[in-house]
């Protein structure tokens, strides 16, 4: 009876080179985190897709309400620029999804008196109402969501991901940069 051959170990290069991030000379704990953050970022998203489902909406349109309705609870008044930049979108894609938001009764828009290009936010009664709706359903999941989460944790933890969120802007346009557009390959 022949034996089967061991199956050889291929080497993989490291995907960083960054000592602060390997351990023991292996970048397998990091590659371990990069695959849970995109993990709980899948879920984040299913979450939010299922508050927003709660009250009508997609997701997306959900978190741009909710943005609406906490950015404009000072005395500053909120514009589309505010929602894109604090949600970390495109101007555009935030216009096309407030203009949903407003054909659905839940956004109002004016123009600014003080500067007649901008055009100001505000979310409607109907909406303030479906967000203190949602509030019951929306305590506890985020409580569970959060759980592990100390208040020294919680500091540490929304301002790595602020700057995180810089940082992989960054990787984007270097990648932009210095990777070449991928070209057709000829057929066989």
């Amino acid at each position: 009876m022949a034996t089967k051959p061991k199956p050889r170990k291929v080497k993989i290069e490291p995907t960083i080179s960054r000592p602060q991030l390997m351990v023991d000379g292996s970048d397998a704990a990091f590659r371990q985190f990069v695959h849970d953050t995109l993990a709980f970022s899948a879920r984040l998203q299913a979450v939010r897709g299922q508050l927003g489902a709660v009250i009508g909406l997609s997701g997306t349109q959900y978190t741009v309400l909710i943005a609406i309705a906490h950015l404009s609870g000072g005395d500053e008044k909120v514009g589309v620029n505010q929602v894109a930049e604090h949600l970390h979108f495109s101007g555009a894609f935030i216009t096309i999804e407030i203009n949903k938001l407003v054909l659905n009764g839940l956004v109002e828009k004016e123009t600014d008196t003080a500067d007649r290009r901008r055009v100001v936010l505000t979310i409607t009664p109907k909406a303030r109402a479906l967000l203190n709706e949602l509030a019951p359903v929306q305590r506890p999941v985020n409580d569970v969501l959060f759980r592990g989460l100390s208040a020294t944790d919680f500091d540490r933890t929304r301002k790595l991901m602020s700057d995180m969120v810089e940082a992989a802007d960054e990787a984007i346009r270097l990648l932009d940069y210095t990777t070449p557009l991928p070209q057709a390959r000829p057929s066989k």
